[in-house]
């Protein structure tokens, strides 16, 4: 069974995040700092993760996380800034990539390449075995595990052993500085059956094809 990651909102999925979370955003002159790993909130129902934020070909401050985690439309807020107020709102939702692009207000957004253990300098991959893969996610925080590869050569996903559970969807995923993926689901049981993440140059390939909001971008 394939269970996707969007967190429901709520007093126990919010003290859960609190408790295990290494990510998230803080306040700064400016508005929220946010990069990949950091933890928002969408529509008031879910809880996921950025996988990485920047520039567009078009100057918009833009990002990544999971495409189940909402449609176009959908209103984002930072999960550490809600004083922030709303941050930004999803420009566009892949559902069969499993992934969606986010358009931020440049105005209450300070984007950073940094948050918790996951540092991110640039794009490439996909990951293949036995390479070491880290992501930084809003619930279970920083974690790695070997890179198991596409197991079933789709050209769209990498299969991993690292620790995942609901609300890290849309976690970035690194081989050292270089974003290769994201978080989109696990195997069964979390932090035992395998992680499923897209890998960025499918998602990559798709912004550029669809041309718009996202297209060309270039991460912080």
């Amino acid at each position: 069974m394939i269970n996707k990651l969007a967190g429901a909102t709520g007093v126990l999925a919010v003290a859960i995040g609190t408790v295990l979370t290494g990510a998230g955003a803080a306040h700064a002159d400016g508005g929220a700092v946010i990069g990949g790993g950091s933890g928002i909130i969408i529509d008031d129902q879910y809880e996921c993760t950025v996988t990485t934020i920047g520039y567009d070909g078009a100057g918009r401050l833009v990002g990544l996380t999971a495409g189940h985690c909402g449609d176009a439309g959908s209103k984002v807020w930072a999960e550490k800034d809600r004083a922030a107020g709303q941050i930004g709102q999803f420009a566009y939702s892949n559902h069969d990539l499993d992934y969606a692009v986010i358009q931020f207000d440049p105005n209450r957004v300070v984007p950073v390449n940094r948050i918790g253990g996951v540092t991110i300098t640039g794009m490439g991959g996909p990951a293949t075995f036995p390479a070491i893969v880290c992501k930084e996610g809003r619930t279970t925080g920083n974690t790695c595990g070997v890179a198991w590869g596409d197991v079933f050569d789709t050209n769209v996903e990498t299969w991993s052993q690292m620790c995942v559970v609901e609300g890290d969807s849309g976690a970035p995923v690194v081989v050292g500085t270089t974003l290769v993926g994201m978080v989109n689901a696990y195997l069964a049981v979390a932090c035992f059956g395998p992680e499923v993440g897209t890998n960025m140059s499918a998602i990559m390939d798709d912004v550029n094809g669809r041309g718009g909001v996202g297209a060309g971008y270039r991460p912080v």
